[in-house]
């Protein structure tokens, strides 16, 4: 699992920067449409918990619970909040669905973790 929250936390981190990009774009297009719909707005907080959450899975690629606990809390809010305000910016949906496959993994690393006795 180690390998996994390095590998995680770095992509995490690379797509923060184009889930931004992105999201900046998709919000003057929002505005200038004035469409009312929040999906670059969505991405930028998105794009935000994918770098709160790689930094917290390389922070804590040594197996510590209270790590997998904000690993599912970050990325869960991402996923939460990219599936349910994606709109029009399909995007957004890739972005939540990464999002959602690292909950998965930190809820598995939890549950596999070192049980103390």
């Amino acid at each position: 699992m180690k390998t996994w929250k390095l590998v995680s936390g770095i992509l995490s981190i690379v797509m923060f920067v184009f889930v931004s990009f992105q999201s900046c774009a998709a919000g003057v297009s929002n505005s200038l449409e004035a469409n009312g719909e929040v999906g670059g707005s969505a991405g930028v907080i998105v794009a935000i918990l994918l770098l709160a959450g790689g930094i917290v899975s390389i922070a804590s690629r040594r197996g510590s619970k209270g790590g997998n606990i904000a690993l599912i809390v970050l990325f869960g809010l991402g996923a939460l909040f990219g599936f349910t305000m994606a709109g029009s910016y399909k995007d957004l949906n890739i972005w939540a669905a990464w999002c959602l496959i690292c909950v998965i993994l930190a809820i598995i690393s939890l549950v596999k973790g070192k049980k103390v006795q």
